[in-house]
């Protein structure tokens, strides 16, 4: 094997989660904040004339949130891969209260900056080592009139680590400890084995066994997983009616940069125009052989006569990413290759680790790490580069102010949706039969499939949801009716059954630092949508452009990002639509040649 499957990690902090060098950099951090606090405390803003005493804040703000950022991933980490390691979450813990103790700390300077006249905040931010970051100043004013005095929200913090972060970790220690009876006799399986097993597995029966097992497991604990959805949501609904927030979509809106109106705007895109991808549905499912989808089988391999799926091995994998993002930028194919090279791919397939990818910035050696469980398919090798995306937009950013590395999940998912089309694309152009062909359209179909379909379920579940736990605690059944009344919305009857448990085994409703996880993804998605369009008609000038693109996108808000870079206007229908038509287009394809071979 030419690349390494499991990632590396001694070049963060060597030897683990009992590494000496964590343990340092742990207690650099703890003994840095009660200094940060002290000269924040110390700062007169009317005094401090050419602004280096606030310069001086920033760039201990800017070591304190590496070192916590640094260390709260590398424990993050090797929990992921090794759900056993207790003591991954001991460390991660002590990090979550030191991280508390930095937003108490940014509290008072946030106030100062908010009380700060209008003048003296445009010449603060004039200063060249404040310059690049008046973005994210302006961002820190804007938030600091909805803050209470500094004791409340310091107790505010404090009780969040052991109520609102304290309920999103144990949903990670819930979800770790279920295991799947797949195989009579054999091993259990962990949830990101046996969703593998039911999405994938060529075999309907199989995977109608696997998803039934899938769904009776998490039903048999729905207790538990009920309570821990509650506590969050009430969490995060008393701390808005605290800061006189009476819309739960304000702040989910707010870390995104985007408008109410732009947000509408694409729900009501995606919602007209489901049609072509119920179609699909149904056309799959006929050459399946059945009536009508079924929902485990909606991410089944389609198959057609005697041709076989090509499994790729990582290496493979590995290659057909770096060949096929050369062609639209260098950069980005030298990127993918020394990750590759690097060890930075947590990719092997076997027990004890979470279910999902992701990828993570580790700031402090300007790296990046991508974690997933390859399975050998065409959809694998998408996951990877769509991870890889993420990564090089880390890395477009890795030099700049953390201010300046901050960029909303909204656009986030645009880097990584790009990446994962140019696979996807090329995947389809490769094809060497009809067949095959066919297999890969419908491979790239998932990607609107969830952005239009599933997404737009999640997003129609956790309005639902939050509208009803305003008023109280809602029951497990409850929650199963509301899911399945969303998927049933959603799939506009492009499904003949569903996962009521979905609100349990999707672990983006039980993340504590971002609310409603999901609309960002269908933005990204048809964002990325109208840059591909751009990178296939400039050719070899794309480069400079995209680069140019992703380093504004935590310097701006998205409809500002989207004028300058695309020069459309997000309130609009036009821009939604065009996206959605490219996917239309392949929904079409995969019907017309699918008429063609059965």
């Amino acid at each position: 094997m030419k690349y390494s499957i499991t990632w590396q990690l001694d070049s963060i902090f060597p030897g683990g989660i009992a590494s000496p060098q964590l343990t340092a950099r742990i207690e650099d951090v703890a003994a840095k904040l009660p200094r940060l606090a002290d000269r924040i405390a110390a700062w007169d803003a009317a005094a401090d004339l050419n602004y280096a005493g606030f310069t001086a804040i920033m760039a201990l703000y800017e070591d304190v949130e590496s070192g916590l950022a640094t260390t709260a991933t590398f424990a993050n980490m090797i929990q992921s891969a090794d759900t056993a390691n207790q003591q991954a979450g001991v460390v991660a813990a002590k990090i979550q209260t030191l991280s508390t103790d930095f937003g108490a700390a940014l509290t008072p300077l946030i106030k100062k900056l908010t009380a700060m006249p209008d003048a003296d905040f445009a010449k603060l931010t004039a200063v060249p080592a404040l310059a690049p970051i008046q973005f994210g100043l302006s961002e820190m004013r804007r938030d600091g009139k909805e803050l209470l005095d500094d004791a409340t929200e310091a107790l505010i913090d404090r009780l969040a680590l052991d109520g609102f972060n304290g309920w999103s970790s144990h949903y990670d220690h819930l979800s770790a400890d279920l295991h799947f009876a797949i195989d009579e006799g054999g091993q259990p399986l962990s949830a990101g084995q046996t969703q593998n097993r039911f999405e994938g597995d060529p075999d309907a029966a199989n995977r109608a066994h696997a998803f039934a097992v899938w769904e009776k497991t998490w039903a048999a604990h729905a207790q538990p997983f009920a309570d821990t959805l509650n506590h969050l949501a009430g969490f995060r609904l008393s701390n808005y009616r605290a800061h006189g927030i009476t819309d739960y979509l304000q702040k989910p809106l707010e870390l995104n940069r985007l408008s109410r109106a732009s947000l509408d705007a694409m729900w009501a895109s995606v919602a007209a125009n489901k049609a072509p991808f119920v179609a699909y549905l149904d056309e799959k499912a006929r050459l399946a052989g059945q009536p009508k989808m079924a929902w485990q089988d909606q991410w089944a391999p389609v198959v057609v006569g005697d041709y076989v799926p090509k499994t790729y091995t990582f290496d493979e994998a590995a290659e057909f990413i770096i060949a096929n993002f050369a062609k639209f930028s260098k950069k980005m194919a030298a990127f993918a290759q020394h990750a590759f090279e690097s060890g930075w791919i947590e990719a092997e397939d076997r027990p004890g680790k979470i279910a999902g990818g992701y990828m993570t910035s580790v700031p402090d050696v300007k790296e990046a790490r991508i974690f997933m469980t390859f399975d050998g398919s065409a959809a694998g090798v998408s996951t990877i580069a769509h991870e890889l995306g993420h990564a090089f937009h880390s890395s477009i950013l890795k030099d700049f102010p953390a201010m300046r590395r901050d960029y909303a999940m909204n656009v986030a998912e645009t880097a990584s949706t790009f990446a994962e089309l140019i696979v996807a694309d090329a995947t389809v152009k490769a094809a060497t039969s009809p067949a095959e062909k066919l297999n890969l359209l419908d491979a790239k179909m998932s990607n609107p499939l969830a952005m239009f379909l599933n997404i737009h379920a999640r997003y129609l579940f956790e309005r639902s949801f939050y509208d009803r736990r305003e008023h109280g605690l809602v029951t497990a059944s409850e929650l199963s009716e509301l899911m399945q009344a969303a998927q049933e919305q959603a799939y506009a009857g492009g499904l003949s059954s569903f996962d009521p448990m979905y609100w349990a085994n999707k672990l983006h409703f039980f993340i504590d630092d971002v609310p409603f996880y999901n609309f960002p993804y269908t933005f990204g998605y048809l964002f990325s949508s109208g840059i591909y369009a751009k990178a296939q008609a400039q050719g070899g000038d794309f480069e400079d452009d995209y680069i140019a693109l992703l380093q504004d996108t935590a310097n701006m808000s998205t409809e500002e990002l989207a004028q300058k870079h695309l020069g459309v206007d997000l309130t609009q229908p036009d821009f939604w639509q065009q996206g959605i038509d490219l996917a239309a287009k392949d929904a079409q394809a995969f019907s017309d040649l699918s008429h063609t071979l059965h």
